[in-house]
């Protein structure tokens, strides 16, 4: 691959309806191409065949009637594809401007694949010293010459500024080894120190993504840290979520763990602890219910339990996981109908005494309403229909623990205490009581119990043992 000595360049900036790439449009693009013939400007405003919200407007001065004669991108898209062809696509923030073309592109399908280096990460290359690097704090710190700020080709014509400013103080082999290394290293957004790439670790545990303030924006867990970490901006341009974290995100920290077990429960644990704007699976659901049967008179009969209202860890009684009574109902009301149980014994559907359910005279419902179904017999079919959504009672006597490599995941009745590496952790671990039963947490360490190294923690005499075998 060909570099600054010897490859054309193209400074680039967009303006744009939003943030998204795959859902705003461009409203404005801007080039200042370099080679061997000497510098050249390129600029047109686009019809984004969409309005420009206001705020848009105003910030770019970009407005719907400047770009309602413009032509489209599909107009325009094979001059763009030629001017840029072959050189070296140079932006400040240029995630940002690639991802909206190289979309842009695609929804024509039209590949778009230049090699892209991005200022902001350029500047702090060379300027670590500087806690800035945003367009205005260079022209600003470099006094380069602003003219228009906020539209595309301006913009552009600055990113060139700051070329010419680093080319007149360093060396063309320091800035052609230093542009070499930034373009072929993997990338990571532009408010990330690259240097943090050699510091991510490859074994299991949880990642943390942070913005502005010490609210993690998204939690996610992996047993190669750095691989998954990379993995979420090497798409960002083709997804609007990767985007928006690549956009917001200022720092990432990160928890290993010995194994994937342990990287899987603290990345629940976080998520409920913490919750997340990007985290919507593993987010606290507050409400939790289940169905209990129970015998009144001669029927048997679901009734909805909260969690709130008993120990659903060790009911050995319940079934199903609901986060509302509508689910539950609804789930009741599914079983009822694909086993031809009746509505009426389930306080589901009220009915006059001696007369039949709806379901009955559609013959759906066997009859146990009126006494066609005798109710041992409705009792039994129930409690068969029942049986896959029953939960399992807590297997063991007290808490134990999951052992994987030197670490221990201690657990109680399916709840999830923390993990120890030493004996006195598992004391303080005992000590701090259950957290809330969770549907999530109860799935997984429900699977992991299975399949994992489980010892019984009702004698802590042997823990030194355990922790060393």
């Amino acid at each position: 691959m060909k570099f600054p000595a010897m490859q054309p360049l193209a400074f680039v900036d967009l303006e744009t309806t939003g943030g998204s790439s795959t859902q705003d449009s461009i409203t404005e693009i801007g080039i200042v191409l370099v080679d061997d013939s000497g510098v050249r400007e390129w600029s047109q405003l686009i019809n984004p065949q969409t309005r420009i919200p206001f705020y848009i407007e105003q910030m770019t001065g970009i407005t719907n009637a400047m770009v309602a004669e413009a032509p489209p991108f599909d107009a325009i898209a094979e001059e763009v594809d030629t001017l840029l062809r072959d050189r070296l696509f140079i932006a400040h923030n240029a995630r940002f401007d690639y991802g909206f073309l190289k979309n842009a592109f695609k929804r024509l399908g039209m590949t778009f694949q230049p090699s892209v280096l991005c200022t902001v990460k350029l500047s702090r290359a060379f300027y670590p010293e500087y806690p800035y690097h945003n367009l205005d704090s260079l022209i600003e710190r470099y006094r380069l010459t602003a003219n228009g700020r906020r539209r595309a080709l301006a913009d552009a014509q600055l990113i060139h500024q700051f070329w010419t400013h680093l080319s007149n103080c360093f060396s063309p082999s320091t800035l052609n080894d230093t542009v070499q290394q930034l373009v072929n290293r993997s990338s990571l957004p532009s408010h990330i120190d690259p240097l943090l790439i050699h510091e991510l670790p490859e074994g299991p545990g949880v990642y943390l993504f942070y913005g502005e303030n010490n609210l993690p924006l998204y939690i996610g867990k992996s047993i190669n840290i750095k691989q998954r970490v990379l993995s979420h901006f090497s798409a960002d341009h083709r997804h609007s979520k990767e985007m928006s974290l690549s956009q917001q995100l200022r720092r990432i920290d990160w928890i290993e763990t010995a194994g994937e077990l342990g990287a899987l429960l603290t990345e629940a644990k976080l998520i409920k602890q913490l919750t997340p704007i990007h985290n919507r699976r593993l987010r606290r659901k507050e409400d939790l219910c289940a169905w209990q049967l129970l015998q009144e008179n001669e029927q048997l009969r679901p009734k909805l339990i909260w969690a709130n209202d008993l120990d659903f860890g060790a009911q050995n009684n319940l079934y199903g996981l609901y986060h509302s009574q509508r689910d539950a109902q609804k789930a009741l009301r599914g079983i009822a109908d694909q086993y031809q149980l009746c509505l009426s014994i389930f306080g589901l559907e009220k009915t006059v005494k001696g007369r039949a359910c709806f379901a009955h005279q559609i013959r759906k419902c066997k009859g146990a309403c009126v006494g066609h179904e005798q109710p041992l017999q409705h009792a039994a079919r129930l409690l068969a229909a029942m049986t896959k959504l029953k939960l399992a009672t807590w297997p063991y006597r007290s808490a134990v623990g999951i052992k994987e490599g030197d670490e221990l995941h201690i657990i109680d009745h399916w709840c999830y205490l923390g993990t120890a590496k030493q004996e006195a952790d598992v004391h303080e671990l005992l000590a701090s009581g259950r957290p809330a039963f969770d549907r999530d947490m109860y799935l997984m360490l429900n699977k992991a119990l299975k399949k994992s190294t489980v010892i019984s923690l009702a004698s802590l005499q042997k823990m030194n043992h355990s922790f060393s075998g």
